[in-house]
């Protein structure tokens, strides 16, 4: 019994150090400011993140018309910039991800708005449910752009 208490005092420490170590940054990693999102019609495209996100809109720096610029809270912010040409096809792959507290919420003003939706293997109107019980849909910008909304914590 005391061998195992010395074991203990000699192993909790460094499994307690190796676990902190795994889930504090290092202080000169990068992180992320800001994510730009190149559309073809700022003023519809920044009506849409309004009213399907419920982003918040704020100040920014040009004042030149071809920018809106959203608060993502601690993560940072979403840059909207006027200027593509055309609307190109986008791969679901690459997508923007946001979490909302309720998926069925999230969902009921997806159809309110008639925003049509997918899973991830492209059923209509179905929710994805993952391996940790996560639910997630997807959905389309005026762009094109894909958008996965889910209910993670």
């Amino acid at each position: 019994m005391r061998t195992f208490a010395l074991m203990l005092t000699l192993i909790l420490p460094f499994i307690f150090s190796n676990a902190s170590a795994q889930t504090t940054p290092d202080p000169e990693s990068a992180r992320l400011e800001h994510i730009a999102v190149y559309v073809t019609n700022l003023q519809e495209s920044s009506a849409f993140y309004k009213a399907v996100l419920k982003l918040t809109e704020i100040e920014e720096p040009f004042k030149d018309g071809k920018h809106v610029w959203f608060t993502l809270g601690a993560a940072g912010q979403m840059h909207l910039i006027q200027g593509a040409q055309k609307k190109i096809e986008h791969d679901k792959n690459d997508h923007l991800c946001f979490s909302v507290p309720s998926i069925d919420n999230f969902i009921a003003r997806l159809d309110q708005q008639k925003i049509e939706y997918t899973n991830w293997p492209g059923t209509e109107k179905a929710p994805t449910v993952r391996v940790d019980g996560v639910k997630q849909v997807y959905f389309q910008d005026p762009d094109g752009h894909w958008i996965e909304v889910n209910d993670a914590r």
